[in-house]
């Protein structure tokens, strides 16, 4: 799973990554700092297991502190979006085509309203960052409608006179794009298109390719530099995006894990305070900064980064942790690491489909589950729930 990053150049797309992952990112004040598409892991987190089976887990994919585990996510830091960027101004081609795989986006927006619609800095508050929430998306529909152009009439005409449905149609177009079938026909159930595809005119197409990226793409607005804005906009901001919004603060996520990785403070991602190791170890502008920080944390709960994070995952994906086991009396693996993996997974999943998950031979070679919470043996049709440990019998 991928959750891509993006929005208009000098946002601080670089610094909500980098704060996300720890991951360097080259983070300046002019547009277009980002060429080259960044990768890096960030985590979501869950309870761990191990608490409930009053253990300790030893951990493979991902950490564990305090009870909380965290769960692997892979961040993709793309070159910032200009106006037309689906007809190749700016970076605008390698931007879409970075996107390609992403399952959710972030689309980081400047809610203080320093960065006009070029990316150029601006005085505070001299645009409306309102102005930012559909211009993304105004620009993706048009890429997947300029995708979906090619050659469409032909197409439409051959589907017509087979009385074809037009699913397939779209998905052998968009497969690169990582998109289902049944996000298209949940697009097309939408828009209502008219029944002979040779009638979608320009219009149409760009509100099927609008339905399709909602389905495919969900997008998740991050206002950051909030602690810049006024809490009259964050509420329109929040409006615009129909409440899919977290105002965040990743400059001040950024300063607190390098505070916390130099013990400075105790801080984890996610919380909403933090605590200052040893006072008398800090000079006047350290206290002065942390004190600002604080304020920004206190004001909203937290500094929206890893909350973020998490929205799109658990709320936009509809993903749930679940944690394999070879082993459902020791909660361990063959090499004897208790539970070693934890596995995010769509709500509906299977237990077989979670096998081949693990492993293409546990699918293919499945027999039976068992629900390590309740010790009941389950089918390979058992839906799993979020938290689930699992062992997977398969024939050997």
């Amino acid at each position: 799973m991928q959750i891509g990053i993006v929005g208009k150049p000098n946002v601080g797309k670089s610094t909500f990554f980098s704060a996300a992952t720890m991951a360097s990112a080259e983070i300046a004040a002019y547009p277009f700092t980002t060429i080259k598409a960044n990768k890096g892991v960030a985590f979501v987190r869950g309870k761990c297991p191990h608490v409930d089976f009053d253990t300790q887990c030893v951990p493979r994919n991902a950490g564990c502190e305090n009870g909380t585990r965290l769960v692997p996510v892979e961040l993709l830091d793309v070159a910032g979006l200009v106006p037309d960027a689906w007809q190749g101004r700016g970076l605008g081609n390698q931007f879409l085509d970075d996107l390609r795989q992403a399952s959710v986006l972030i689309h980081v927006v400047d809610a203080s309203g320093a960065t006009d619609l070029e990316g150029n800095s601006v005085p505070p508050g001299s645009h409306d960052p309102v102005e930012d929430v559909k211009f993304l998306e105004r620009e993706i529909a048009f890429w997947i409608r300029g995708i979906l152009d090619k050659g469409w009439e032909k197409a439409a005409r051959q589907a017509h006179l087979t009385n074809q449905s037009m699913e397939p149609v779209i998905h052998d177009r968009l497969t690169g794009l990582g998109v289902t079938e049944a996000q298209i026909s949940a697009a097309l159930r939408d828009v209502h298109p008219p029944e002979n595809p040779m009638n979608w005119d320009p219009e149409v197409m760009l509100n099927i390719s609008h339905a399709i990226r909602k389905y495919s793409k969900p997008l998740i607005i991050a206002m950051n530099k909030a602690d810049a804005a006024d809490d009259a906009t964050l509420k329109r901001l929040a409006e615009a995006a129909d409440g899919m919004a977290v105002p965040t603060c990743a400059e001040t996520e950024l300063a607190l894990k390098k505070a916390a990785k130099a013990k400075l403070v105790s801080y984890l991602p996610g919380d909403d305070s933090f605590k200052i190791a040893d006072p008398s170890k800090l000079n006047a502008g350290q206290k002065n900064a942390l004190g600002m920080m604080e304020a920004h944390v206190k004001r909203f709960r937290g500094t929206g980064v890893q909350q973020c994070l998490e929205k799109a995952a658990f709320d936009l994906l509809d993903l749930i942790i679940v944690y394999p086991v070879e082993d459902e009396a020791k909660l361990t693996d063959h090499d004897g690491r208790v539970l070693p993996d934890a596995f995010l997974v769509p709500k509906g999943t299977t237990a077989k489909e979670l096998a081949y998950k693990v492993h293409t031979d546990l699918g293919e070679n499945f027999i039976r589950a068992i629900n390590v919470r309740t010790h009941r043996t389950v089918g390979n049709d058992y839906v799993l729930q979020s938290d689930d440990v699992i062992t997977i019998v398969s024939r050997k």
